[in-house]
């Protein structure tokens, strides 16, 4: 192989005596900051998990362009000249031998000259087409830098835009005109072996509203995030996005729109697809498959989330996985407040889905420290499109009366947190600035360290930026956000790093968890438990820095840890169905993770003894 500058910084893949995990780790006193090809070298596949069964060879029988073009099995100019002469790609692929590290320092090269995210995007998912070990090889390398462009915020543009960034099929798309059939155009799909699927409607994409068929990006970026940060096997994974119409009209007028031309359907119909698709996979796939929810619009989200939650293995993410990660901040900003969930008050900017998921855990938080649910209930405030959610206030529904007290109507955020004196504040409804300069300088005014939650994404609808509430409240603010906020430096000197509330955190590590010992069922525990374990992971040193939250870089120690508790919590409470309970919980979990190493596709070849393969002649 030719040598390559930097090459020699490649501190490539050490095993860890105690089994699988691998680090990179780069050479003392060479730079991190900056993204170039030498901080990819440098940095590549922080942590990266990888199974135990990577020696030996793997058979297809498969040839020819049939190897190249599948992204399971190419492997670019890494295949070796013995494998391209079985495998009859001698001659398709330049005639260079590259080492999978050296792959990764060329897509650097590439993504760096990329400045527009969209394009970055575009070429990460073309790559993931090609050559989807290396995608993931290359996610792993950096996911600080990688995982707003896969996901948030990056995703949202992307779903903007998908039918111009449509490439290649990825995922299933399922009409309201195929109710009767799911289970036949699930057969279309390649893969048998399917252990988690991601679904969405795409009615709420993010905070972008009803982006109908493009909300495909939504699945196909959260199942990269299972494989890149929970290293569930991305074979087993299937993004699905079910369209019944859009309520957009600027798509329906878009002579370019990819999906179904007319307004949403509902009611019946829709309910009906539901109830198929559901039943067609399990049948398909077995009870066991993770079904997880994507940005259901909130008339639907709900009642679909507790119609399947105890008939199925499914969750809501938008819900669930916003609560975990959003209650696990709220216990790391704890250690810094020096009190319990109980000396606090909480106000909610929305009451939508998540609001209402994040309530729910926190009264179940409160709970376990010994008060009824009527009384953790009063400890927390909504406030909606109409203002106070308040008691006699009309046309509420049955999750917004459980949090409307006795209390005079305030019909805006500034007046409610002026009235209320709330210790935290949490934004959930897509509305951008909703934090104002009033609202954060009134916090700071009764709080010695007022806990401000800005979690709509994408970046746009933030409810205030990390600078504004580290300046606008002399750096007391206790900081999380939805989407990635840069460093602050206040004119003290004092830095912050801003705490990214993100569902990352959660639902790669959960399903982990889930698929590896077959969970049926996924109790509201499991992401209580989930949120305990995020918040332990939190640091003094973290919490000095403003982090609330784990450093990203270390997503897949944390997605690993958490799938860990996921299966110990499964056995202790009899719902994990793999039998029998492994001893070693870590090995066993260990054991299903998916490695981005390359497999070898040499065919195992040897001789009999000589005397054995005489030839007969005349």
């Amino acid at each position: 192989m030719n040598s390559l500058p930097g090459k020699a910084a490649l501190s490539l893949c050490r095993r860890a005596a105690a089994g699988g995990m691998r680090v990179l780790v780069a050479p003392p006193g060479r730079p991190t900051g900056g993204v170039q090809a030498d901080r990819a070298a440098l940095q590549a596949v922080r942590v990266c998990h990888s199974g135990t069964n990577q020696k030996g060879s793997v058979y297809t029988k498969k040839r020819g362009y049939d190897i190249t073009r599948n992204p399971h099995l190419n492997k670019g100019m890494a295949f070796t000249l013995e494998e391209r002469l079985q495998l009859g790609i001698h001659g398709l692929i330049p005639p260079c031998f590259l080492s999978q590290d050296v792959q990764v320092l060329r897509v650097m090269k590439s993504y760096e000259t990329r400045t527009n995210p969209l394009d970055k995007y575009i070429l990460l998912m073309t790559l993931q087409d090609r050559n989807e070990k290396l995608f993931y090889r290359v996610l792993t390398s950096d996911i600080e830098e990688f995982m707003p462009i896969v996901y948030t915020p990056t995703v949202g543009l992307a779903c903007q835009q998908y039918g111009l960034a449509f490439r290649r099929p990825r995922g299933l798309f399922i009409t309201i005109h195929d109710r009767g059939h799911i289970a036949t155009m699930l057969n279309s799909w390649p893969e048998d072996d399917i252990k988690a699927i991601v679904v969405t409607d795409g009615e709420r994409i993010l905070g972008l509203g009803d982006l109908g068929s493009y909300g495909m990006g939504i699945p196909v970026g959260k199942l990269a995030l299972y494989t890149a940060c929970g290293g569930v096997s991305p074979q087993q994974c299937l993004p699905v996005l079910l369209d019944v119409g859009t309520d957009n009209q600027a798509l329906l007028d878009d002579p370019l729109y990819i999906g179904l031309k007319h307004k949403r359907i509902r009611g019946k119909e829709y309910d009906e697809l539901i109830d198929e698709f559901m039943q067609a996979v399990t049948d398909k796939y077995g009870m066991n498959c993770l079904i997880q929810f994507e940005d259901f619009a909130n008339s639907n989200a709900f009642r679909i989330l507790n119609k399947y939650r105890n008939r199925y293995c499914t969750f809501n993410d938008d819900i669930q996985g916003t609560a975990s990660v959003a209650v696990a901040g709220i216990f790391a900003a704890l250690k810094i407040t020096k009190n319990t969930l109980l000396n606090h008050t909480f106000v909610f900017q929305g009451a939508g889905e998540a609001a209402m998921g994040i309530a729910h855990l926190l009264m179940m938080a409160m709970a376990k420290e010994g008060v009824s649910r009527e009384d953790a209930a009063k400890k927390i405030w909504m406030v909606d499109s109409k203002g106070l959610i308040v008691k006699g206030r009309g046309n509420l529904n049955h999750e917004k009366a459980e949090f409307a007290h006795e209390h005079p109507h305030l019909k805006t955020l500034e007046e409610v947190v002026q009235t209320i004196k709330p210790t935290a504040i949490i934004g959930v409804a897509a509305i951008g600035g909703a934090f104002t300069e009033k609202i954060i300088k009134d916090m700071a005014s009764f709080n010695e360290r007022p806990i401000i939650f800005a979690l709509s994404n994408p970046t746009s609808k933030a409810e205030c930026t990390a600078e504004q509430c580290y300046k606008l409240t002399e750096g007391r603010g206790i900081f999380a956000s939805g989407s990635p906020f840069n460093k602050v430096t206040l004119a003290d000197g004092r830095t912050f790093f801003p705490g990214q509330g993100n569902n990352a955190y959660v639902f790669p590590g959960v399903a982990l968890g889930v698929i590896a010992c077959r969970v049926r069922h996924i109790s509201e525990d499991i992401f209580l438990t989930t949120a305990e374990a995020i918040a332990d992971m939190v640091t003094e040193e973290h919490l000095a820095e403003g982090r609330l939250y784990p450093p990203l870089s270390t997503i897949r120690e944390v997605s690993f840890k958490i799938a860990v508790k996921v299966v110990t919590y499964a056995y202790k409470h009899n719902i994990a169905s793999v039998y029998p309970e492994p001893k070693d919980k870590e090995a066993f979990v260990l054991s299903q993770i998916y490695s981005s190493d390359y497999d070898s596709f040499t065919l195992d070849t040897y001789n009999w003894p000589q005397e054995a393969m005489n030839v007969q002649d005349v």
